[in-house]
């Protein structure tokens, strides 16, 4: 198994390994099929720009680190569905809420790590709901870093799925916190600190964020701990940046725009090469990676020459050099 572009596939050697999802959250191809030309050129055209395929040279490679599909499309439309009702003024579907964060911290709990389901694989009109889901899922594995009580974990999972509920109610960009404050804070099952996460995940500790242009211990951790999780999320998501190159990113805003200590969790939360990634060594050997085992950023690798597996956890003198595209 393993995440192309949509450009890189070939219908003569890869199947779905996930099954696509239109607008309305039905399955259009299911997990097993082949994508006829036709049929692509309509999902292209869709926007879905991501697809999770199966191929021989990714024989074996199961993905565990993964939420299921159905679990990611449900909870989707819970977020959906609460951004329907804020913006008609009506109040939030908080048991809904509450109830996909708790399944939420059940997953990540239960796994070693977080591979996301991309949001670019599926169409523009769900995007910004998947966007919210994978935010959630980010964050509740960096709080696990961080030691964050049960309380703690739910607040932070309510404030990241809602972080941009704003968006219904503001079109502008730099409106959207307050007016998701305003949203959350009115209801009356939430955590106040969970309207805060929404009011302060775009600040930064120089200051120059907004809406209120707060700066250092002024900005609560939750809300750092979101931001970074969103802005990871958008760079492999939107920005198409390959998940180690985002991470040395945002290595590079440490107590500059986000706290040291949040940055270190979350980069050692988050592995660097997701299975099924394409490497090329510093040998020039060509390998897959097929799992992270023990460590996030060294992960298990094998060579495409004679499927020989290597663990990079334990083999320092072996080093990947560059992705492999196509």
């Amino acid at each position: 198994m393993q995440m192309i572009d949509i450009t890189q596939y070939n219908p003569e050697t890869m199947q779905l390994a996930r099954p696509i999802y239109d607008r309305m959250k039905r399955v259009l191809l299911a997990e097993g099929r082949s994508i006829h030309p036709a049929i692509l050129e309509r999902i292209e055209n869709m926007g879905i720009t991501t697809l999770i395929v199966k191929d021989a040279e990714s024989e074996g490679i199961s993905m565990d680190e993964m939420i299921d599909m159905p679990t990611w499309m449900d909870t989707i439309t819970v977020v959906q569905k609460a951004f329907d009702l804020a913006a008609k003024k009506q109040m939030l579907n908080v048991a809904e809420l509450q109830k996909a964060v708790a399944q939420m911290i059940g997953e990540v709990t239960k796994r070693k790590t977080i591979v996301l389901v991309p949001s670019s694989s599926v169409p523009p009109e769900l995007k910004s709901y998947a966007h919210s889901v994978n935010v959630a899922l980010l964050a509740i594995q960096t709080a696990k870093k961080l030691k964050y009580t049960q309380s703690q974990l739910r607040d932070l999972g309510i404030g990241s799925l809602l972080h941009d509920i704003g968006k219904a109610d503001s079109k502008e960009e730099k409106e959207h916190s307050q007016a998701g404050f305003e949203i959350i804070k009115k209801q009356r099952e939430i955590s106040l600190l969970s309207a805060h996460i929404a009011y302060q995940h775009h600040e930064l500790l120089n200051g120059n964020g907004y809406p209120r242009g707060l700066a250092g211990d002024d900005i609560l951790e939750l809300p750092q701990v979101c931001a970074v999780a969103s802005f990871y999320e958008n760079l492999i998501s939107t920005d198409k940046m390959l998940p180690h190159e985002a991470l040395e990113l945002i290595m590079t805003k440490y107590e500059t725009e986000y706290k040291g200590k949040v940055i270190e969790a979350f980069v050692n939360s988050i592995p660097s090469y997701y299975p099924g990634t394409k490497v090329i060594l510093h040998n020039e050997q060509k390998a897959i990676v097929t799992k992270i085992k023990q460590h996030f950023h060294r992960p298990v690798i094998r060579l495409l020459e004679d499927q020989r597996e290597i663990d990079l956890a334990v083999t320092p003198s072996v080093v990947i050099k560059g992705i492999l595209v196509g």
